[in-house]
């Protein structure tokens, strides 16, 4: 049961971290095989050891660029992708990361036909499942595949709540329930990866975590 602590810190939380991934991405995520994939790159891009706002500037470059489905990835040159991702900071990684997101897009399309609802199906709401079919795809482990899942709850409804280890983290941090279903009993459904989202950034820094607490508490 909510209490009102619970949603005091949830409101407070939401004011100052309320939005997904996917937002911050430009990505206006449905159940459609364009935004699906779409977070299927942001994800993979998150995955890497790299700062999340560089990560989120890359996938906007690579957007902007037009590689918003996999048949467009797949017809931009590896340099183009390089490019793309050079411009939004993502040093260090770019050329891997250029040759993954084309691996990645070519499974996408052969195995999937472009469309990751397949996916969907083919997992019958089995997250461990899920789990498993996303991260065969180049440049997705475990991490990646808990972003991809964090985000696609609001439109893929028969998987939340879904809360990975991150979001527990961050939970605890602010003496909010651990359980993901207690979790999703503060917000509505279409609010859950936004506090998924909130609560994985306040997991990595105490001080936004502090700053919440203080403010639900005022």
């Amino acid at each position: 049961m909510a209490t009102l602590d619970n949603e005091r810190t949830v409101t407070a939380l939401l004011d100052r971290q309320g939005s997904s991934f996917a937002e911050e991405a430009g990505i206006t995520l449905a159940d459609k095989p364009a935004p699906l994939y779409q977070l299927l790159v942001l994800a993979t891009l998150l995955s890497a050891r790299i700062s999340a706002d560089v990560a989120l500037a890359a996938v906007r470059e690579l957007f902007r660029a037009g590689y918003r489905t996999p048949q467009r990835m797949i017809e931009a040159t590896w340099q183009d992708r390089v490019d793309a991702l050079a411009r939004g900071h993502y040093r260090r990684y770019e050329e891997r990361t250029a040759t993954m997101l084309d691996d990645a897009a070519h499974l996408c399309q052969d195995r999937w036909h472009g469309d990751l609802r397949r996916l969907h199906r083919e997992a019958d709401g089995d997250v461990d499942r899920l789990r498993v079919l996303l991260t065969e795809f180049p440049g997705i482990g475990p991490t990646g595949a808990d972003i991809f899942l964090r985000e696609v709850q609001a439109v893929w409804p028969d998987i939340a709540p879904f809360a990975d280890a991150k979001v527990v983290d961050g939970a605890e941090r602010l003496h909010l329930p651990r359980a993901a279903d207690e979790l999703a009993g503060l917000v509505s459904t279409v609010q859950l990866p936004k506090l998924a989202a909130a609560l994985v950034r306040v997991a990595r820094d105490r001080r936004a975590a502090d700053a919440v607490l203080r403010e639900a508490q005022d």
